[in-house]
């Protein structure tokens, strides 16, 4: 069968690399050649643009910057949409719009033809590597058809569900890890500010709870996901500790916005009655402005 890869950036290139080299048929396409070159000289095959690949291949995948160029390629005036054969499988690497997804899916059922979302995340050199994670949305059977494909480009492959459900993920997981990112340097700030060293911080955080992602891990899992709140480490006592960290901040004069935003979460749930119970019961400040309970059966 005939797999066709559009799209052979930083990440698309060793993704189609890995294909040939499970050895898949591979018809490939860019807006620039010259990224497909190496791939050429390994086997693949240039098709000169994507509705003649359409017209070709079973599978057809896409590793593109983001919305607007997915939606061109599918449903713009030179879109592959009406020149796919009825059964095509599309799969989207694209870290992409969940409306979009949606939109694209929907046009592409009515003709017949099958849509997986499966962002990566690893990066390019996990893409180098095989070492990625694909996060798939789409109906079973599709997923399963399509297995053989997504073996070969990453990993680990979780199937999270239906069509657009890649995209939430890698979403969400991406806008936790920026967070995460900017929580960290500012309390990085305030400590070196304040007068530790920057590579000693780094290492407590390195060798300390966070480096080994004790929250997510363990905590969490033992206690707000099962709605388990009695104290492994009081609400009482982490308010304390995050609000002398914040005098800290302060007195330096560094920006502390993340923990301003924790502090009147816990503030909310002790004036609840909260402040004997473990400190992960603040994040169901959270849930009830959402309106979901974030309960696992894990």
């Amino acid at each position: 069968m005939n797999i066709g890869f559009i799209g052979l950036g930083n990440i698309g290139q060793p993704m189609a690399r890995q294909l040939l080299s499970t050895g898949f048929n591979l018809l490939v396409n860019d807006l620039n050649k010259e990224t497909a070159l190496p791939l050429l000289k390994a086997g693949a095959t240039w098709i000169e643009n994507p509705i003649e690949m359409a017209k070709q291949c079973e599978f057809i995948c896409t590793c593109l910057p983001g919305p607007f160029q997915m939606k061109e390629l599918i449903i713009g005036p030179n879109g592959i949409l009406n020149y796919m054969k009825e059964n095509t499988v599309y799969i989207d690497h694209t870290t992409n719009s969940f409306k979009t997804v949606q939109m694209v899916s929907n046009l592409l059922s009515k003709k017949g033809i099958h849509m997986l979302d499966a962002p990566v995340s690893g990066g390019v050199e996990g893409a180098k590597t095989r070492d990625l994670t694909l996060l798939v949305g789409g109906d079973q059977e599709t997923v399963q058809s399509s297995m053989s494909i997504l073996n070969a480009l990453g990993k680990t492959v979780l199937h999270v569900g239906d069509i657009g459900t890649g995209t939430i993920c890698k979403l969400m997981h991406n806008s936790a890890s920026l967070s995460m990112m900017l929580v960290m340097v500012q309390c990085l700030t305030a400590g070196v500010k304040a007068g530790v060293n920057a590579s000693t911080i780094v290492e407590v955080f390195q060798k300390c709870a966070l480096g080994r992602n004790f929250d997510l891990q363990v905590r969490l899992p033992d206690t707000l996901f099962k709605g388990d709140f009695d104290p492994r480490f009081s609400l009482k006592l982490a308010y304390k500790d995050l609000n002398l960290a914040m005098e800290i901040a302060d007195n330096f004069n560094v920006p502390f916005s993340i923990a301003e935003i924790c502090e009147k979460e816990m503030s909310q749930a002790i004036s609840k009655g909260f402040e004997e119970k473990d400190s992960s019961i603040f994040l169901t400040m959270q849930e009830e402005k959402a309106g979901v309970e974030l309960r696992t059966n894990k």
